[in-house]
């Protein structure tokens, strides 16, 4: 008896129905447990009736987040050690302090905008291009307060440093105008005694706490 086995009625026997009953033969009957013996020969009949759970699947849309999990985005793409990400205001005053003398080139972008995509390969040459020259990316998004406070309104957008000292230019660039920030990075990026004196950053408190009037930043036609 230790290794009597229960088996449920519906196992055992088919169901037969009588002409007077009033259910049909698809409904099911009541399930009711009887005691089967090792050599029953019901035993196979159980294990056969028994669901085999089914292989599992992957959706076709998870297989597809996989890959593109493997690959990052294209704004989330970098030069090299030159070209660094900027998440917030405090990142980006340590980033125009650490820099020095350097020249800092801050791309201003958003993720959404169609002409930051099309101009950003051009820029990733031009960083690798001039190592000696620091690239700060700074998502539009992330940082609007930070953006607002800078007066940029226009995407692809960018601001010329030179180390902490300050501002020497600003101004909107496309891919189709791209030989512009070419022409820039010639001109700011020689001795610092040929550049003239330049606005300082600290002109704008970017760590105020209060939040400037937002609006939507727009991007450049291509």
């Amino acid at each position: 008896m230790a290794d009597a086995l229960l088996l449920p009625c519906r196992f055992l026997a088919p169901l037969s129905v009588t002409s007077g009953a009033s259910s049909s033969a698809s409904s099911s009957p009541p399930c009711r447990w009887v005691l089967s013996s090792p050599g029953s020969p019901w035993r196979p009949r159980l294990a056969a009736g028994q669901r085999q759970p089914r292989p599992r699947r992957f959706t076709r849309h998870k297989i597809c987040a996989a890959e593109r999990g493997e690959q990052p985005k294209w704004w989330e793409k970098n030069a090299g050690p030159n070209m660094i990400d900027i998440h917030s205001t405090v990142e980006f005053l340590d980033a125009l302090r650490d820099a020095g003398d350097r020249l800092v080139i801050v791309e201003f972008y958003g993720t959404w905008c169609g002409s930051c995509r099309a101009l950003f390969p051009r820029l990733c040459r031009t960083a690798l291009e001039t190592p000696d020259v620091l690239f700060l990316k700074v998502n539009f998004d992330e940082n609007k307060p930070m953006c607002k406070r800078l007066n940029v309104k226009v995407l692809p957008f960018f601001h010329f440093y030179r180390g902490a000292d300050g501002l020497l230019e600003a101004f909107s660039c496309s891919l189709a105008k791209f030989q512009k920030l070419k022409d820039a990075v010639a001109m700011h990026n020689t001795a610092r005694c040929s550049i003239g004196p330049p606005v300082g950053v600290g002109d704008v408190d970017l760590l105020d706490s209060t939040s400037p009037q937002e609006k939507p930043a727009e991007a450049s036609p291509h």
